[in-house]
């Protein structure tokens, strides 16, 4: 496998711009996991991977990111997003574990949703901002970024003598995002795929399984996401998996179907934060823009209360905020762009960037100072090139 080295360059499909590609062998183990979707990967072309939560996933193949964000704003890709893990809790406490875990209330939360769930450590620091999924009243997969919320859960339902089980199923959710999602997934699982509302999800037959399908995504455009299990049948794991991408595939072929992976101008464009890069543990969620999911008035008892009432009280300093920017078109950021204001004071920083083809423009994410994030403000952008680029602050998402 192709594996990134620190030598410049960037990554074409996702933008992810970092490094440059050798040919440096990756040695597979059971720390770093291929998926069962893997060979297919390989046999689309895909030029190189990143680890995610100890497994592979795939970063690029032969489309430059301008190419791949044109054809998933007009068509339909396969993304294999096994990555995303699934933290599974369940038993008689498992809904005051997770309530314990986030400030968001899952108290009137239904079987068959998906909430998307901050999630903070004492300090009120993110931790995490994963999709959760409510199976049963005694049961929830935690869909997580990529840090060791596990151990986290873990840590916490022994501390609090919950009566919980936790662990890590085989899971291994497969993307199909695009404006033709819906019609190749109908083709293929029936009408009820159109039942389906944004954040819901429902129990599908593949093959004599049942595959749980969510109506959801990493990217802007409609999509769904199939949180594929494989072990619970007289297929392996990898056969069944590889029976699921050549039906999505053949099936895909009329509606001019291509590998993909979450690109970097779509989800920049969306408002998108990427755990670790544009926010860490060093945020709170109300920098994040996340305060909608931390009411006051929802008096449960969570990690890091205290502290987040009080940041609550006494106000952020900055908060994640959109910039549009002018100059040549950018590369994908792999080091952060310092942003300056008018007076040449440095207010933050784009840790994601890159050029728009829609926009015509640069466009990147930035936690900003307070006293300079209204809409409008003008700023400047200290690009690759060492020069200032004139720029403004914008709504998130960017407008359309």
């Amino acid at each position: 496998l192709k594996i990134a080295t620190l030598c410049g360059g960037k990554n074409r499909m996702s933008g992810e711009n970092l490094i440059h590609q050798k040919n440096i062998k990756l040695n597979m183990s059971r720390r770093i996991r291929r998926t069962p979707f893997t060979n297919k990967v390989e046999e689309c072309g895909v030029s190189d991977f990143t680890v995610v939560n100890h497994m592979l996933l795939p970063k690029g193949f032969k489309n430059s990111v301008e190419e791949d964000y044109w054809h998933l704003r007009k068509e339909v890709q396969v993304w294999d997003v096994s990555c995303q893990r699934q933290v599974q809790i369940s038993g008689p406490d498992a809904a005051k574990l997770v309530q314990k875990m986030t400030p968001r209330s899952i108290k009137k939360m239904e079987t068959g949703k998906c909430f998307y769930i901050p999630i903070i450590d004492e300090t009120a620091g993110m931790i995490n901002d994963p999709v959760l999924l409510k199976l049963d009243d005694d049961m929830f997969w935690i869909s997580i970024a990529d840090s060791d919320i596990l151990l986290w859960a873990k840590g916490i339902a022994l501390g609090s003598g919950y009566n919980v089980e936790i662990v890590e199923p085989d899971v291994y959710p497969l993307a199909i995002q695009g404006p033709k999602s819906e019609d190749l997934l109908v083709s293929i699982f029936g009408e009820d795929i159109k039942k389906l509302k944004f954040f819901n999800f429902k129990v599908f037959d593949f093959l004599g399984t049942k595959q749980i399908i969510a109506r959801s995504g990493y990217s802007k455009q409609d999509g769904f996401e199939i949180y594929f299990k494989g072990f619970e049948t007289h297929f392996n794991e990898i056969e069944l998996g590889e029976k699921l991408w050549d039906i999505i595939w053949d099936n895909g072929k009329k509606f001019n179907i291509s590998p993909g992976c979450p690109n970097l101008i779509d989800r920049i464009e969306a408002g998108l934060m990427s755990y670790g890069n544009d926010f860490t543990r060093e945020n709170n969620p109300l920098e994040c823009n996340l305060e909608k999911y931390c009411k006051q008035e929802d008096d449960h008892d969570f990690i890091g209360k205290d502290a987040l009432r009080k940041i609550q009280s006494e106000g952020i300093k900055q908060q994640m905020r959109g910039i549009i920017f002018d100059g040549e078109p950018c590369k994908p950021t792999g080091v952060p762009l310092p942003v300056y204001s008018k007076n040449n004071k440095k207010i933050g920083q784009i840790a994601s960037g890159i050029y728009s083809p829609r926009i015509k423009k640069n466009i990147g994410l930035s936690m900003i100072n307070r006293d300079f994030w209204d809409l409008g403000n003008e700023v400047f952008i200290n690009t690759f090139n060492g020069k200032n680029r004139k720029g403004i602050i914008t709504s998130l998402p960017f407008p359309d």
